[in-house]
This record gives structure tokens, sequence and C-alpha cells, in this order.
């Protein structure tokens, strides 16, 4: 059981997975992942005096690290034979976490650099990186972001798919408690999300678009906790059929 297996794991598993000779714990992967990027933040913050993209770098760099290690353990929990082989393909074989992380990341790009420069006279790119941007500190920015965006949608995706298992199948109560806590995972580092509000005060959009994110989120988890407690009551045994 949780044996990572092709199709039953998230693409940031894969790849950690696929490298030859690499064979790294989740705590030393994890230290590894944060070290290296905020290695990266701090320096450049100095090299080029940007304190603010200091701090929003640290934020973001603790973001996508705890969001690794939500993943890893929403992995192996759900990886547990007892459940639906199909809703196991859903969350992992589909690769919607990944689509869906384009666009969001998409999105976020085609905002910094056309839609923001118009609507206001402190775009967020150069609250960050100063009037006249380094390329290779807003490189390893958007290198950030895009780990973030991904692990935000797997996020999102483990919680859409965490509201149809509890629709679809009925588990025993241990089965069910187990699938509680990777529930509270997701809506948890939904909750974290929001330490990037600070930044977002002038970019109204942003901020609303993260906020919605999160409260759906929020909702998602609820409704997936709230259903699942309901047609858990009284079933003695794995009721499902795929």
């Amino acid at each position: 059981m949780n044996q990572p297996e092709y199709g039953e794991t998230w693409v940031y598993e894969g790849i950690i997975g696929a490298i030859p000779g690499l064979h790294l714990g989740l705590r030393r992967a994890l230290l590894l992942q944060f070290i290296g990027f905020e290695t990266a933040v701090l320096l450049l913050a100095w090299f080029y005096g940007l304190p603010t993209a200091a701090i929003a770098g640290t934020v973001a760099v603790t973001v996508a690290t705890v969001g690794s290690a939500q993943m890893v353990f929403i992995a192996r929990a759900l990886r547990d034979e007892r459940l639906p082989e199909a809703y196991r393909r859903l969350v992992f074989g589909s690769n919607v976490a990944t689509v869906l992380a384009v666009f969001t990341f998409i999105g976020f790009v085609t905002y910094l650099f056309v839609f923001d420069p118009g609507q206001n006279e402190t775009p967020l790119l150069e609250t960050l990186f100063g009037v006249d941007p380094p390329a290779l500190a807003v490189a390893v920015g958007l290198l950030i972001m895009w780990d973030v965006c991904y692990r935000v949608s797997a996020s999102w995706w483990a919680g859409v798919t965490a509201l149809w298992r509890s629709a679809r199948y009925q588990f025993t109560p241990e089965v069910q408690r187990q699938l509680h806590r990777t529930d509270r995972l997701t809506a948890t580092f939904g909750l974290l999300q929001l330490a990037f509000v600070p930044f977002l005060f002038d970019h109204p959009f942003l901020l609303i678009a993260l906020v919605g994110h999160v409260g759906a989120v929020a909702v998602v988890t609820a409704g997936a906790h709230l259903l699942g407690t309901v047609r858990t009551k009284n079933v003695p045994v794995r009721s499902y059929e795929d």
C-alpha cells in the first residue's frame, strides 16, 4: 500500500522519482526545495537591492514547500487500496491539476505584463523588482510562481475530487476518518495562501481571485467532509462499486 505506481502520483512526485540516483526522503526533499529556492531569492534580492521581492519570495517559497508536503501526504493516503481505483485514477491519472496550473500561470503572467501596467500607477512587477526589473530576478520569480500555481491547482483539484468521492462512494468509518484528514490538509493549505494578501491590496483583481479561490476550496472540502460523514453513518463495510 502507498507505493507510487504509474498513474497514481502527482507530476511533482513523478519527476522526483524519475531522477536517476536520487533517493530522497520527504524531509530531505522538502528541505532541499526550500533551501534551494530561498537561497536564490535572498541572494538575488541582496545583489539587486530588492527588499520587497525578498519578503514576497520567501512567502512564495514557504507556500510552495508546504504545498509539496501536502501533496505527498495526500498522495500517500489516497494510494490506500481500500479506496476505489476510479477515484485514484481521477485524482492522479487525469493530469487535470497540471492543466489547471498551466491556465492559472498563464492568467497570472498575462495580468503581470499586460493588464496590470495599464491599470495601476505602480504595477506589481515594479513594486517587487523596481522600475528596471533585473531579468534574472524576474525569471526566478516566475519559476517560483509556477511552483506555487501548480500546488495551488493540485490543492483545488484534490478538493473537487474529494467532493465527487463523497457523493459517489460510501466508506467505513475508519477509511472516512483518513479521508477527513486529507480534506483538512487541503483546506489548511488553501488558508495558508492568504499569506499573499498583504502584497495584493493595491491589486483588487488578484486579491479577489485569491480570496475567491481560498473560499471555494473551503466550501468544497467542507462539503466533502459533511457529505462523507452523513454517508458513512451506519456503514459497517466498504460498499462502493467501481
